[in-house]
């Protein structure tokens, strides 16, 4: 399959948060400023990245040959937690604002099932290592187009005329339901596996 494919799926007609609703708590968490959801999708798109290409390289390499895939949900976990680790040492030195902005959310990375889920679908499609590259590029893409449209409604919202009984939780979970059905549009672009 074509690395452009997988993108495009990834990005779009498979989008994790929109098609699959994955990662749906920092989603709805970080959602509220788009100076945030930048920051998320960039920390979301490193960690996906470095988890698959580890998680791909321990499956084929240790957990395939000594036949011990029943390991591999533990084994994964614990590559997602300490990338998250790693990428929120990071984001505190390197950008002290961002981590304040960010707060609980991004240790939530961790228990992403987005992150799980695109390491075990990578897994499950037998992809390749440059497939499993490109696999991630699109879903941590997809991830962040999510979360920068719905944040940039939501700091629209804060502006609107919308009636007390739709206010906060309530106009968000419609808006994110109105993204998915905008994202069904997607559906017949590319061939799903």
């Amino acid at each position: 399959m074509s690395v452009v494919i997988i993108v495009i799926m990834a990005m779009l007609t498979e989008n994790f948060v929109l098609s699959k609703f994955l990662g749906i708590c920092p989603f709805l968490g970080v959602s509220r400023r788009i100076s945030t959801a930048v920051g998320m999708s960039m920390a979301v798109l490193f960690v996906m990245l470095v988890a698959s290409v580890i998680t791909y390289t321990l499956q084929q390499y240790v957990l395939a040959p000594l036949e011990i895939g029943y390991l591999q949900t533990i084994v994964f976990i614990l590559v997602i937690a300490s990338t998250v680790q790693l990428t929120e040492m990071a984001v505190q030195k390197l950008s002290p604002a961002l981590y304040q902005a960010l707060g609980i959310f991004l240790p939530l990375i961790t228990t992403n099932c987005a992150v799980l889920g695109l390491a075990v679908l990578n897994i499950q499609r037998n992809y390749s290592l440059l497939e499993v590259i490109f696999h991630s590029i699109g879903a941590a893409g997809g991830f962040a187009i999510a979360l920068l449209l719905f944040a940039g409604i939501r700091e629209k919202l804060d502006w609107a005329d919308v009636p007390d009984v739709f206010k906060g939780a309530a106009v968000a979970l419609i808006t994110a339901g109105i993204l998915s059905l905008a994202f069904m549009g997607f559906a017949g672009l590319a061939p799903s596996n």
